[in-house]
């Protein structure tokens, strides 16, 4: 008997506090922090509902491991959009895809914003983050919503990215956003450690701009990968329609990869490949002067309205695998530019939300990536397994359990790690059968399952996280 998925897609209103949740198998006594999730939990609002997963109000998720015993608690981030809403029993603010009599795009950079995708730490905050440029700063311990970071520069832009890179060797925060105009600009910036001003790298002019969200650094590079999902950024801030909705798909001009020069901003190379769209960036790095990307890649950006909540709900999603990434490496011949862009399968696996060993691993050649996927003898559409990847041996892993539907799996080094992979992968996982959710610990070398803490109510399908150790 198959249960149902879609409950993943249902709100959450309920917000509590346990000291303890129940256990199964047994949890590393070394593991020692938090890891707090981010994603959508509330669709509704009186009367009307958010048409598309993306715009549903954020709710953070803590779980807590101290001495092998793991807590937990939920809160809605306290955005304006979502405090407005509440007091006016209806959608207020800007959205990615629903209805414009709700919520219609406003280039607005002085709201505290639905910050639903992603959990960083920025300019010494802990901060949750959307595709809209101002981060928004909260309390990890108490998950208390603490207002908008704001920064001391005079940068402007109107679009931003929910994944910005930390880079380690110059102890700054690397990130971008695109100002739409009659001009528009992509532009490039950088954040000091424990200073919240961003300083420009670079920027160039875009006539319409791409759909852009994540990029990847290698030691010297930013790489930006410009899908044919463009918009006509005068229709953007004219015409009354989601956000998402004023982008078209122009397959004929094909994807750009553009490298750029992390110390002074330049484009040192710009690559023509067939058309391709990404929600996700793996990692990149350098090899003999060359630059290799990993991502996850779709043939088209239909995966955007797969999305919406009605098909959502009603398993109207595609599973036929038309629509499942692929793990691809592109190889930009940078120090050989007569020879053409190609890239190669990592996985016969489709990869989804994906991660690495960041702090060891990222921008340089690594070994293994993890993500959600797909199973192939078993097609939904929602993703049911989670995938380990050797991208050496091209071999891969699979975890997976009848009527589980996991999350992006974090990777958490043991205290005395040699390799990239002596750790533990953390995600919380959908159990249809019973209606709730649970976090999983698997070990992240052999991908053996270890022990799962069980959270008594379901936690909607979220998008991305942070473990912050003690």
């Amino acid at each position: 008997m198959e249960h149902d998925s879609t409950i993943g897609y249902t709100s959450l209103n309920e917000e509590i506090a346990l000291d303890q949740l129940p256990i199964q198998g047994s949890i590393p006594v070394w593991l020692s922090g938090s890891l707090v999730r981010n994603g959508p939990a509330k669709f509704e609002v009186g009367t009307e509902s958010f048409q598309h997963w993306f715009d549903g109000f954020a709710m953070l998720h803590r779980f807590t491991f101290e001495r092998g015993r793991v807590s937990y608690a939920n809160k809605f981030l306290q955005s304006d959009s979502y405090r407005q809403s509440m007091e006016q029993g209806r959608i207020v603010g800007a959205s990615f895809g629903t209805d414009p009599c709700k919520a219609v795009f406003k280039p607005s950079m002085t709201e505290v914003v639905n910050a639903n995708v992603s959990i960083n730490h920025v300019a010494g905050e802990y901060v949750a983050m959307t595709e809209t440029p101002l981060p928004v700063v909260f309390d990890p311990r108490t998950l208390e919503t603490l207002g908008v970071m704001e920064f001391g520069d005079r940068l402007t832009g109107h679009h931003g990215s929910a994944h910005p890179h930390h880079d380690a060797s110059n102890r700054r925060t690397i990130s971008y956003m695109t100002e739409f105009g009659m001009e528009s600009q992509f532009k490039v910036f950088a954040i000091k450690e424990g200073r919240p001003e961003r300083t420009l790298i670079g920027s160039y002019p875009v006539m319409l701009p791409s759909y852009i969200h994540s990029f990847s650094i290698s030691e010297q590079y930013v790489i930006i990968a410009e899908y044919p999902y463009r918009v006509n950024p005068m229709e953007l801030l004219m015409r009354n329609r989601p956000f998402i909705e004023n982008f078209k798909w122009y397959p004929e001009q094909g994807t750009q990869l553009l490298v750029m020069d992390k110390r002074n901003g330049s484009i040192v190379g710009r690559f023509s490949t067939d058309a391709f769209f990404s929600f996700h960036h793996i990692n990149a790095f350098e090899q003999d002067g060359d630059v290799f990307v990993d991502l996850s890649a779709y043939p088209d950006a239909s995966i955007v309205t797969d999305l919406y909540l009605e098909q959502l709900r009603n398993n109207r999603g595609r599973v036929d695998g038309t629509n499942e990434s692929e793990f691809r490496r592109y190889h930009l011949p940078l120090g050989h530019p007569a020879d053409p862009v190609t890239y190669e399968m990592l996985s016969w696996q489709g990869i989804e939300l994906p991660t690495i060993n960041y702090r060891r691993s990222n921008a340089r050649e690594y070994g293994v990536a993890y993500g959600i996927s797909v199973d192939k003898q078993r097609p939904e559409a929602v993703s049911n397994q989670l995938v380990r990847v050797d991208v050496d041996t091209r071999t891969t892993t699979i975890w997976s359990e009848q009527d589980c539907y996991p999350g992006e799996p974090i990777l958490v080094e043991a205290p005395d790690a040699r390799a990239e992979d002596d750790g533990v992968v953390l995600s919380v996982v959908l159990n249809a059968r019973k209606g709730n959710s649970f976090l999983l610990v698997l070990d992240a070398h052999t991908f053996a399952e270890i022990g799962r803490a069980e959270v008594p109510h379901h936690v909607p399908f979220g998008f991305h996280g942070w473990f912050f150790p003690t």
